[in-house]
């Protein structure tokens, strides 16, 4: 009996230790992430003079650009990293597909169609933004689970209706800019995904959704890990298998159409993270959600510093940059999807 427990303390532990130790260094490159961004820009600062500067013993420019500039946009970044990172593990949780991410099934393009509506339809209503994309992604969503039925919610059928609505979705907002081709050129950089001119508006706006959907992934990681196991086996754990998968999409629209309104279009960020930490973490959605939260922070903190700092004077958005790291990681994890077929 004590050499049974010994071997499966030997099993667990460095398992969990793995875990602590990706938490750990998600931690680490967070800060680093944001010491970085703090420090960097047309106006250096030293790192070691962010805090005097902020408790007022540094020069006056100093404080104005570091709080009135950097701090909200990198703040608006992190929370916008933290959105799409568990929106991303949320569906990928839900389709038990790898490939999931809320701009490949179309979550991200209904939240960016309704609030290109509002923002060349009714240009003086754009404090509503958040609430359009909201239930753009809410109609997105309604849409897939509404086409993949039958008998049933089967996840490739929802991955497959998710692609058709992305691609309907974004034909209407091309659509839109032509139709309103005056109008377009205040939504252009917020077509490509970044955070330039972002306020504490814009941060106490995501802030709230950030924590629901927190508080929402982490009570919810008790279905993800049942639907890991399969329909029948969640059912004989007691989980309704419909209601859950609802619940779940409704806030991974939330968390998408949170950081579609703050950030733009800025994509795979749900998809790279969630694959990544998996191979730390393992499927354990204890340990997935909060870990991927983490490094979907430092992902997006560190994308934004390198775009205002890597071809400076010009700032090349964020979502440039997120498409060149996410495309190749798409193709990757198809052709290896390709390979196991």
């Amino acid at each position: 009996m004590e050499a049974l427990e010994k071997d499966l303390c030997a099993d667990v532990h460095p398992r969990t230790l793995k875990r602590r130790l990706a938490l750990g260094i998600g931690f680490l490159v967070l800060l680093c992430a944001l010491l970085v961004s703090a420090s960097s820009g047309v106006v250096k600062i030293a790192p070691h003079d962010l805090l005097p500067t902020l408790l007022g013993s540094g020069s006056p420019e100093d404080y104005r650009i570091l709080w009135h500039i950097r701090l909200p946009r990198i703040i608006t970044g992190a929370l916008t990293g933290v959105n799409l990172a568990l929106a991303g593990c949320i569906l990928q949780g839900i389709l038990k597909n790898p490939l999931a991410d809320p701009g490949i099934i179309g979550v991200s393009a209904g939240a960016g169609l309704a609030a290109m509506c509002i923002m060349i339809l009714l240009p003086a209503e754009t404090k509503f933004v958040p609430l359009g994309a909201f239930v753009g992604a809410i109609i997105a969503v309604a849409l897939v689970f509404a086409l993949s039925w039958e008998n049933g919610v089967h996840p490739m059928r929802m991955v497959l209706a998710g692609v058709a609505i992305a691609a309907f979705f974004g034909g209407a907002m091309t659509a839109l800019m032509v139709f309103y081709s005056d109008r377009v050129q205040g939504t252009v950089n917020w077509m490509a995904g970044g955070f330039a001119g972002r306020s504490w508006s814009h941060a106490e706006m995501v802030l709230p959704y950030t924590l629901v959907g927190i508080a929402g992934a982490l009570l919810g990681s008790r279905w993800l890990n049942a639907l890991q196991l399969g329909e029948e086996t969640a059912r004989s754990l007691g989980v309704n298998v419909p209601r859950a998968r609802l619940i779940l999409l409704i806030l991974a629209a939330l968390l998408a159409a949170s950081a579609v309104s703050a950030a733009g279009m800025l994509g795979f960020v749900g998809l790279i993270i969630p694959h990544m930490v998996r191979l730390l973490t393992g499927s354990d959605f204890d340990w997935l959600l909060p870990v991927s939260a983490i490094w979907g922070a430092a992902l997006v903190t560190g994308a934004d510093a390198a775009a205002r700092v890597v071809f400076a004077p010009v700032e090349v958005p964020v979502g440039v940059f997120m498409s060149f790291l996410g495309a190749p990681f798409f193709l990757y994890l198809l052709k290896k999807g390709m390979r196991r077929g």
